[in-house]
């Protein structure tokens, strides 16, 4: 029997999806993003968090069973992170506004890839820590572009 904290880091078995599983993950936490968008940026933010710190413990635990540091299957991060991107689109009052979605999406995945520090600095945390802290500042790095692009009314 899988322990709960597998399935929990592994967001449901998404992450045993051997290709592009964090993409997967991403893009498997934007309806559910979009659900707690229309309840306001405080359910988004609370539900990121509790995403987080669930998190922690889940990759943690799973981390030590498997003996791997960061273990590829942990995406419960990658919901995390995708939360926290979508930040803005409540702050802004502009849930209706599909293609920020799609922004926040493509900004996540692409700091979450390319890791610009801080981010690539967080993966040296200890346990889930490490695991978590990489995508919820890749997810903030998103939030921030975002939030800046329509602040200068790019977008």
């Amino acid at each position: 029997m899988t322990p709960l904290s597998t399935w929990i880091a592994t967001f449901f078995g998404i992450g045993w999806i051997r290709i592009a599983s964090g993409t997967f993950a991403s893009a498997a936490a934007l309806p559910f993003g979009w659900l707690l968008v229309a309840h306001g940026w405080s359910w988004l933010a609370a539900a990121a968090i509790f995403a987080t710190f669930l998190g922690v413990w889940a990759c943690g635990e799973h981390a030590r069973r498997v003996g791997i540091y960061d273990p590829s299957e942990c995406v419960i991060d990658e919901v995390a992170g995708q939360w926290i991107a979508l930040l803005p689109i409540p702050l802004l009052a502009r849930a209706d506004d599909w293609w920020l979605y799609a922004m926040a999406f493509g900004l996540f995945r692409l700091f979450d890839i390319v890791k610009p520090w801080p981010v690539s600095a967080a993966e040296r945390l200890p346990g889930g820590w490490g695991v978590m802290m990489d995508d919820v500042l890749a997810g903030l790095a998103a939030a921030l572009v975002l939030y800046g692009l329509a602040a200068i009314g790019i977008i």
